[in-house]
């Protein structure tokens, strides 16, 4: 039985991003707005959304532009970069599920790259407090010591030859992340290589959208995630110089397990030991964040 409704919301320009809305039974005591991980499809989290519907919210999954419902035509003919995925993708989800939950708070839980992008999304200040999941920097020194290998060729060999060859990323071909436009590979591939990732790359403007995040934000990262070290979740969330932070590294030994991962607290699985004792809690009713002035990327 589905327990969604399907949306295709307008971005303008003749562009839609395909976002899913999980209602709970009764009245919703709060809206969430889940952010992806790179190339990985919203069908992904379907499970853990619907529990949360059930728990009481109102919950929303999207596809960036490219990525899974959300990709039109072929690739190399869209025209995206990461920002760009915050600036009017984020943007317009966040003003879809307020659309369907005025009054209420709204989180965000970022999914790996959707903990790292909130700075950029315009309309940031309606979201009430932010929840990140195996986020860290992509910095590719910082990455685990067996990915390092693999993201050395990819940075210098397959993005360099492939992307100009293609005209998008070939990533499902290659086995590696996934298939990307071509915007967003190349930003992405600038912030990989650069010790400060994404402010390293795009300067005052962006540490300054860091600064301006002020909300209370929640870690929660796995000491056997096979792509974040601890350095790189430290590194991405020093960038929020002014948020409260709560930082919770998991061991999958503390909870009875052999295995998390980067990808494995959307399982089911989790229901109890993850979903349950640790993100539950977060989820209260909480005032909506303060507004504050906004100026485009430049």
């Amino acid at each position: 039985m589905q327990t969604f409704e399907q949306q295709e919301v307008d971005l303008g320009g003749g562009e839609h991003v395909v976002a899913r809305f999980f209602a709970p039974s009764g009245p919703a005591r709060g809206a969430l707005l889940l952010a992806p991980a790179m190339a990985v499809p919203q069908t992904y989290y379907t499970a853990f959304a619907e529990w949360l519907a059930r728990q009481g919210l109102l919950v929303a999954t999207f596809d960036y532009r490219g990525i899974g419902l959300s990709r039109r035509g072929h690739l190399r003919e869209l025209d995206a970069d990461v920002i760009g995925w915050a600036t009017r993708d984020c943007a317009a989800m966040i003003d879809a599920v307020g659309a369907r939950a005025p009054g209420l708070p709204l989180y965000w839980l970022g999914h790996s790259l959707g903990g790292q992008i909130l700075p950029f999304v315009p309309n940031n200040d309606k979201v009430a407090k932010v929840l990140t999941i195996a986020t860290g920097s992509g910095y590719w020194r910082e990455n685990t010591a067996s990915l390092k290998r693999t993201v050395w060729s990819m940075w210098y060999f397959f993005v360099p030859l492939a992307v100009p060859l293609c005209g998008y990323f070939p990533g499902k071909r290659l086995g590696m992340v996934g298939d990307l436009p071509r915007g967003v590979i190349e930003q992405w591939r600038r912030w990989c290589l650069h010790r400060d990732y994404a402010v390293g790359v795009e300067g005052a403007t962006a540490r300054a959208r860091y600064d301006a995040i002020r909300q209370p934000i929640v870690s929660l990262s796995f000491t056997d995630d096979e792509y974040m070290t601890a350095r790189s979740i430290a590194a991405i969330h020093d960038s929020y110089t002014n948020a409260p932070r709560d930082m919770r590294r998991i061991a999958p030994e503390q909870i009875g397990v052999r295995r998390i991962g980067h990808f494995g607290f959307f399982r089911p699985a989790f229901e109890q030991s993850l979903w349950q004792a640790h993100l539950l809690p977060e989820l209260q009713l909480l005032p909506a964040a303060p507004s504050r002035a906004y100026s485009p990327i430049q």
